[in-house]
């Protein structure tokens, strides 16, 4: 379900059917004649948007688009509860900013590796096939507590990355399953919720299915397994190909692509699709998506009231500005470097102050010699500045310096998409980073630039300024691996001085604004006269060319014809201002839409970037399709392979409702700007789905380039104006791949290892292997080589031990980089592993009713009703903390049950909590409440911390709710120590209980609206099948 990371809803999905017009056509036989040589098995809901053009069923649900339809629908949910939300639906979705939908693809991509990647796409465990349905529900609350504890720890790709994971097997239970079948139409609640009614799993010897001989199988089901009384239910799930050996009677998964069909009880009962080729129950499509689909905004919604709204925006980027990452040299030389970086950070805040324009995170990492970090991260911008004040140049010694670690501690700790500004005078003493820190920026697509306050044509470092010990010559390419890194992450190197620092470092004002887009890139050879154009469409903003180099002439002509001498005149097209290293040019209103064009001679090397304002931008990636074991597209880690055939996959964001922009095609363009090819994308427009701010293009790239490129869309704007954009990071083709095979989680006092495949797509070599970690728990750090056959793969594995004082929930980023000898060929992988307890508390809370009493009249505010409960906690973590959810009334808390004349003892608190007259803290991202009386809670109260309380981890807290009979049900909200949740529901009148319908982490939710009408359009769609 992954290749569409970026649908919205069923109409836009269903109108990207039209694949392949123009040239695209060409695709069409190959498609034809793809499916029919397809012979491998199929299982879950179809990955993504590619599958169904395989299947030929265009209205499938896929696992891409239920997860990005529900993480959107989730978000703009939060939004509009929040206070300060104003906008309209579709003006919230075109905001959510470029970010949010790299998070959305993230969890998309985990969702659907499930169904790609070797060590899971067989695993029966990961799909709940073959009857593990016991196992795969600890594997669903494993990955539950994986993602609390990494959003605990502010890991937030390791949480998006468990979190798709577990999305994927919740979905493919509605699908592989008869849940369905015995006509449920609420989700299995026991799925993630232990102390649910549970319905028990057929036995290995009990027969399930009866024989099928079509491809549409109904009535398949033996009348235990479609029973709908819920005493003598039982559940199943098929067996797929041979993986785990079927007994007889047994149900099969089914479809043209499992072998076990033809096994003993012939047929198939998954819903994977609405094609009966590939879904032998393909009627029942529909009601399996709407309940796969109810199951995760479920979880999203546990997921979002469990850590807060805004750790779940954070989770997701939502609406999130860049950044402010700044890594520098502390060294005695750099009092002029700090004093820039200071002000520059205080300007940025300053002209930010309580707009949503301000830096969503503040990052500093400083470095010397031999001493790296420690890295400083707050969101506080007012800390920030206090922390930068204290920054002190001191020491020095002999160059060169530990800049590359530094980066790489920047790179990790900063989200992705991040701008990172290096202020140093000394080249790198840690080369041997380089290729990790490079597959760093590539993989996360941050940028790297340098403002450098040092001439790299010096012979000599013997200037009083840095007071060097050292004056013997080094080489003017002392600072090449800066270069290399910014120009390949889209960054700039910019060679200035100490007088000029400050002013050249408005170019990190200019960088780390929102909405930020890239409409050229390219670098021009040395003493040669070269020609640039960019153009600018009517959503265009606040254009700003960067130049970094020496210009001995530049000129700027308008789409009008007008022209401009900017080192020599001004004029009405720009403003010019020239410090040391850096030209810093800004459009003047009003800025024409058209082409605009750049004419320069240079002395030496010279690199051009021209920013704007914009939300229209687009997001890609590389893919090939994969017929393992689900027809799709399965996207390319790491580089893409040189001189063979892809799919550029696209994604449109930020398009206004209003916005009826085309998309034509991409060209892949060289270094200096140069076209290296063209690919064709198929025909859509963003007016053909109205609620729609993101649209996915597929273009077919007959070869890859076997040069680096970066890549540039074109197409057309609502006023016929042409639209491009750029995407800034130079893609490094290659002949070599490393294909990450698991990522275990890490347990303290134990040793993991990670597997890995090294396919080598060129003639027979030998390779150096390199691995890399950022907390040191690699058990050996030394490269190592190995002989590769032409065309053939070698398997390594690397081993970290991780020790007993490992926190819960942090991220170790292990970064794998291979190289080819002799030869530039070179790829990288990045894994995230996660530091689990080594006994995870999976069990939630529990609620349960005590003593009911109600006095209602026909005048509901003239009486009140109340209820007794008993929260506990069944794991061993502890109950931490409550909150009133929903409900008009007060919930009262207390230490002992109800004594006999019905009173109870309320809570009072400990010693340690009169002190101070603490009346709130934070801990652990619930508020503790240090009452001297009573403890009482709202709705609105922050959640209060109970874990302080003298109670033991299986002891009761006893609570009291009370309302008023005008309001007969309320909501309560109860976590453990672990994260866990319970929703405890309240009711009055005549049910008189708790209502067993509560539901914990994870947990239950009936069918809405939207489902039913999805399950009426199911049942039309079935006779047509």
């Amino acid at each position: 379900m992954k290749h569409q990371p970026y649908l919205l809803d069923m109409k836009s999905e269903v109108g990207r059917g039209r694949i392949w017009e123009g040239s695209g056509r060409q695709m069409h036989w190959f498609i034809i004649a793809y499916i029919l040589i397809l012979a491998c098995p199929c299982t879950g809901f179809l990955p993504n948007f590619w599958s169904r053009v395989l299947t030929l069923s265009w209205d499938s649900h896929t696992h891409q688009y239920i997860t990005e339809q529900a993480i959107l629908n989730i978000t703009l949910e939060t939004l509009r509860g929040t206070k300060k939300h104003q906008g309209s639906h579709a003006d919230e979705q075109t905001r959510l900013g470029r970010g949010f939908w790299r998070a959305v693809g993230e969890v998309a991509k985990s969702n659907v590796a499930i169904d790609f990647s070797s060590s899971t796409r067989s695993d029966p465990i990961y799909h709940f096939d073959s009857e593990h349905v016991d196992s795969a529900m600890v594997k669903l609350r494993q990955l539950w507590a994986q993602t609390l504890l990494s959003v605990r720890a502010n890991e937030y790709q390791s949480a998006r990355h468990s979190l798709g994971q577990l999305f994927h097997s919740l979905q493919d239970f509605y699908s592989h399953s008869n849940w369905v079948e015995m006509g449920q139409r609420s989700i299995y609640l026991h799925l993630l919720q232990p102390e649910e009614p549970a319905i028990p799993v057929a036995q290995k010897d009990t027969r399930t299915c009866m024989e099928c001989f079509s491809t549409t199988c109904r009535n398949n089901l033996l009348s235990s397994l479609s029973n709908s009384q819920r005493d003598s239910q039982l559940l199943t799930t098929g067996y797929f190909s041979t993986f785990s050996p079927k007994p007889q009677g047994k149900c099969s998964h089914g479809g043209i692509l499992d072998s076990s069909r033809y096994m003993d009880a012939k047929g198939g009962i998954n819903k994977d699709s609405t094609s009966p080729l590939f879904s032998p129950h393909h009627y029942l499509h529909m009601e399996a998506a709407t309940l796969a689909t109810e199951a995760t905004l479920t979880v999203l919604r546990d997921l979002r009231d469990t850590v807060g709204h805004k750790t779940f925006f954070k989770l997701f980027s939502v609406k999130q500005v860049p950044a402010l990452v700044f890594v520098i040299d502390t060294t005695g030389s750099m009092f002029e470097e700090i004093t820039a970086a200071r002000r520059r950070a205080f300007s940025i805040i300053q002209s930010r102050a309580n707009s949503p324009g301000q830096p969503s995170i503040f990052l500093l990492v400083p470095f010397h010699d031999p001493g790296v970090g420690p890295v400083y991260e707050t969101e506080d911008p007012n800390q920030f500045i206090q922390h930068m004040q204290n920054l002190m140049a001191l020491g020095g010694g002999d160059e060169p310096e530990m800049c590359l670690s530094a980066i790489q501690l920047a790179l990790t700790h900063s989200p992705p998409l991040s701008e990172i500004f290096v202020f140093t005078d000394a080249s790198p003493k840690d080369a041997h980073l380089f290729d990790a820190v490079k597959a760093l920026a590539l993989e996360k697509q941050s940028k790297v630039t340098f403002l450098l306050t040092e001439d790299p044509s010096y012979k000599s470092r013997g200037r009083e300024r840095r007071k060097r010990r050292s004056r013997e010559a080094l080489s003017p390419d002392r600072f090449s691996l800066y270069s290399s890194l910014s120009s390949l992450s889209g960054g700039l190197t910019i060679f200035t001085t100490n007088s000029d620092i400050h002013d050249v470092s408005t170019i990190v004002e200019d960088n780390t604004a929102a909405d930020k887009v890239t409409l050229l890139h390219a670098v021009s050879d040395r003493e040669m006269k070269s020609k640039h154009s960019f153009r600018v469409d009517s959503s265009i903003k606040n254009v700003t060319l960067h130049v970094t180099g020496i210009l001995i002439e530049c000129i700027l002509t308008g789409p009008s014809g007008q022209t401009q001498s900017l080192l020599s005149e001004q004029g009405p097209l720009a403003e010019l201002k020239h410090f040391k290293g850096l030209y810093h040019i800004r459009l003047l209103a009003p800025i024409q839409p058209g082409q605009w064009t750049l004419l320069t001679k240079c002395d030496g090397q010279v690199t051009f970037n021209v920013i704007a304002d914009s939300s229209i931008d687009f997001l890609y990636y590389f893919a090939t399709v994969t017929n393992e074991t689900h027809p799709g597209l399965a996207k390319v880690e790491g580089s893409p392979i040189a001189g063979v055939p892809a799919f550029l996959v696209l994604a449109l964001i930020g398009l206004a409702p209003d916005e009826a922009a085309s998309f034509s095609h991409v060209t892949l363009l060289g270094a200096a700007g140069e076209s290296l090819k063209q690919v064709w994308l198929n025909s859509s427009s963003s007016s053909s789905s109205p609620s729609s701010s993101v649209e996915e293009l597929v273009g077919w790239v007959d070869s890859v380039p076997r040069v680096p490129f970066c890549v540039r869309l074109t197409g057309q704007d609502s006023r016929a104006n042409k639209l491009e954009r750029v995407s800034t990071e130079m893609v490094q083709p290659t002949h070599v791949q490393i294909q990450v095979l698991s990522v275990p989680p890490l347990v303290p006092s134990q040793r993991t290892m990670v597997n890995f495949d090294i396919l080598n797509h060129g003639p027979t070599r030998l390779f150096n292997l390199t691995a890399v970690d950022d907390c040191g728990y690699l058990q050996t750090r030394e490269p190592h080589s190995f002989l590769v056959a032409e065309q053939g793969s070698f398997r390594h594995q690397v081993h970290l031990h991780t020790p007993a004082t490992a926190q819960a929930g942090a991220t170790i980023t292990l970064t794998l980089t291979v190289y080819a000898l002799n030869s530039p060929d070179s790829n990288y992988a990045v894994a995230y592993l996660t530091v689990v307890p080594p006994d995870t508390d999976t069990s939630p809370p529990s609620c349960s009713a005590a003593r009911v009493q109600s006095s209602c009249s026909p005048i509901c505010n003239e009486s009140h009703w109340n209820i007794s409960l008993a929260v506990s906690d069944k794991g061993h973590s502890g109950l931490a903390a409550l909150q009133l959810q929903e409900g008009e009334g007060t919930l009262t808390l207390f230490l002992n049950p109800t004594t006999t004349d019905g009173s109870l003892e309320e809570v009072q608190p400990g010693p340690d909590q009169y002190q101070d007259h603490r009346d709130e803290t934070t801990r652990g991202g619930h508020h503790h409440h240090h009452h001297h009386h009573k403890v009482r809670l709202e709705k609105g109260d922050a959640p209060l911390n109970v874990s302080e309380w003298a109670l033991g981890s299986s002891q009761p807290l006893w609570v009291r709710y009370t309302s008023s009979c005008c309001f007969a049900q309320a909501e309560l909200l109860v976590w453990d120590a672990a994260g866990n949740m319970k929703r405890c529901h309240l009711t009055s009148g005549e049910q008189r209980h708790l209502r067993n319908s509560s539901r914990e982490t994870s947990g239950a939710g009936q069918i809405t609206l939207t489902g039913l009408f999805f399950i009426m359009l199911g049942l039309l769609w079935s006779p047509l099948l």
